[in-house]
């Protein structure tokens, strides 16, 4: 009988119930259950809907009981930074309110005020976002200062699940690094740094790192699906199981990629502890966003690394996540959307293909690409703002972005080699975007890398892997990522 672990993956637009077990030492998932997620506008602001959202996840554990397929363990993943505050009785304080909102729209330099933005980074490492948490509740602050007085601890979504899962409130350290109120040092909350912002330092959970169980569900949730299990803590940051989903290929004699390797693609990881000899790969995690960057096992909070805005999020084993956001996929789907979805991506490549000669390009980190009222105006204006062509057929517009998205990785990954000192041959695209052949293949020509595409369903694979970790399913980082090769394989592209 095989033993189940259940990958509850929740994105901006959609969340996923996936099974993974292991069958011959390779890792062989199924889908169980799918919901959508979106924003709602309420009282003004964007906001999730967090009450659906954790009906969906039962409503997802109810269809594994009823498949008879109940898993020994669960974990949750969602996106960075957003959280609940929640009062004396543990009910939410105030709205749910998403990263997209416009609420901390200047909020960065009045935080400035109080602690300079180069110290800021220099005690967290992690890179300038105006909607990280941080950011966040001082809007909270100013706006609502009462729903501070009133908190009494401050869950970061999937924690807040947890939390309703199985009546325990921790912090998980991936996605408690987001928040930027992390001593990237110490890996532990940086109360100083709270105290001087004016926040109550009671309401952060202690930290535990991914691996860790979280506890049993409670008996009203038990009740309802029909079956207790452990909660186990993944990488909670979706981009952080994704990231332990990266495949290592570096064992098998018969991998061709290394039998000329001289940059050695895929040094091994300096850690002491063998559950953690490990690669550090160069990584793109593209979807919604791309993240791109290494793994570091200690922070890199220098002023060159502050300048180029990399960030040092938490990983799986307390390694960092050198990385750098890019605005992502997100453009593309935003104007597909404006365009009522009568093309398809596979429709959207092709005719960027045919336009390739395009020449404009767009900072695709610009704010104005964050949340506009239209994409393709967005595009169109910052084009004739820069006295740029300005794009005016989808084909134009979609070749305008996938080139501009292109042109950025190159960008990134020789900062990444110029402040890590290393030099890679190859860059692994995970998660949904690994799937994007005509990006794919600019991306090699932007980088003269070769690209390693896969696996697409990469941080579901990262949370099952974690969760396999913690019941010893595997012994080590490598192990599991070896057999995550072995099991979903990749895709490669050549520079010509």
């Amino acid at each position: 009988m095989n033993t189940y672990y259940l990958a509850v993956d929740i994105g901006a637009s959609g969340g996923r119930h996936i099974l993974g077990y292991v069958e011959d030492n390779r890792i062989v998932t199924e889908e169980i259950y799918r919901f959508s997620n979106g924003i709602k506008n309420r009282n003004g602001h964007l906001c999730w809907d967090y009450d659906y959202l954790f009906q969906e996840i039962k409503n997802g554990m109810i269809k594994c009981k009823e498949e008879g397929k109940i898993p020994s363990s669960m974990g949750i993943d969602t996106w960075a930074v957003d959280f609940v505050l929640l009062d004396e009785q543990n009910h939410v304080i105030g709205d749910t309110v998403s990263y997209r909102d416009a609420r901390t729209t200047g909020v960065d330099e009045k935080l400035y005020q109080i602690i300079p933005e180069k110290e800021l980074y220099y005690r967290t490492g992690i890179q300038r976002q105006s909607f990280n948490t941080i950011y966040q509740l001082f809007s909270i602050k100013e706006q609502y200062p009462d729903h501070l007085v009133s908190a009494k601890a401050l869950l970061m979504v999937p924690d807040y699940f947890n939390y309703l899962l199985t009546g325990e409130r921790v912090s998980e350290y991936t996605n408690a690094t987001t928040t930027q109120l992390v001593a990237a040092g110490e890996r532990a909350w940086d109360y100083d740094l709270i105290e001087r912002l004016g926040y109550p330092k009671d309401i952060f959970m202690p930290i535990k790192s991914p691996g860790t169980l979280v506890g049993r569900l409670v008996n009203k949730v038990a009740e309802e699906v029909g079956f207790n299990l452990d909660v186990v803590l993944p990488a909670t940051h979706d981009t952080g199981s994704a990231v332990l989903a990266v495949p290592y290929v570096g064992d098998n004699p018969q991998d061709e990629l290394l039998q000329d390797d001289p940059q050695n693609i895929f040094p091994e990881d300096r850690c002491s502890e063998d559950a953690h000899q490990n690669i550090f790969p160069l990584y793109i995690s593209s979807g919604t966003w791309s993240l791109m960057g290494t793994e570091l096992d200690e922070a890199l909070c220098n002023e060159e690394s502050r300048i180029h805005n990399f960030t040092n999020e938490g990983g799986y084993g307390y390694r960092y996540r050198y990385l750098k956001n890019i605005m992502g996929l997100w453009m593309i789907q935003r104007v597909k959307a404006e365009l009522d979805d009568k093309y398809s991506f596979e429709s959207l490549c092709n005719m960027a293909d045919e336009n390739s000669r395009f020449p404009s390009r767009v900072d695709v980190n610009h704010p104005d690409f964050l949340a506009p009222d239209s994409m393709i105006r967005a595009v169109q204006s910052y084009c004739r703002d820069n006295n740029l062509q300005v794009p005016e057929t989808p084909g134009e517009m979609a070749a305008c972005i996938y080139l501009s998205l292109a042109d950025c990785y190159g960008r990134t990954v020789k900062e990444i080699e110029e402040l890590t000192g290393r030099r890679y041959s190859a860059i692994h695209i995970i998660g949904g975007g690994s799937n994007a052949e005509y990006l794919n293949r600019l991306t090699v020509e932007s980088t003269g890398k070769t690209v390693l595409a896969g696996p697409s369903e990469a941080t579901a694979i990262g949370n099952i892997a974690a969760q396999m970790l913690y019941a010893r399913e595997f012994t080590s980082v490598k192990e599991v990522r070896r057999s995550i090769y072995d099991s979903f394989g990749v895709k490669r592209y050549d520079p010509l």
